[in-house]
């Protein structure tokens, strides 16, 4: 079973950016795509981002985050990443990286905290 680490969490301001990693412990490549997910205090799990392993690497973003956050992957390193720009106190989460539409075992995943 693939294990899911992610990293890169942490406080800013508002307007601020992060760069959030996700490493795989294999490839990639097993799964058709990649994605990130958030979850709010009180608040359902959600899917902010999401990107094909293949080579067209298409991306699809949630309304929520379109236009400021970019994922991106490195199948090299089994790696996938979440650029987020000009961050809102709404986007204070716990951030975890899966494989959608249907999720394996989460992980640890990794606290941003926006303040306003």
């Amino acid at each position: 079973q693939v294990q899911l680490v992610e990293s890169g969490g942490g406080l800013v301001q508002a307007g601020g950016s992060l760069r959030l990693s996700c490493a795989a412990s294999r490839s990639i490549f097993s799964f058709r795509q990649m994605g990130w997910y958030r979850q709010a205090p009180g608040k359902q799990r959600e899917l902010v981002a999401a990107i094909t392993t293949g080579g067209s690497a298409n991306t699809n973003y949630a309304d929520s985050v379109k236009g400021r956050f970019t994922i991106s992957k490195d199948n090299t390193k089994n790696t996938v990443y979440l650029q987020m720009n000009n961050l809102k106190p709404e986007d204070t989460a716990v951030y975890y990286c899966n494989v959608p539409p249907r999720p394996i075992d989460w992980g640890q995943g990794t606290q941003v905290t926006v303040s306003s």
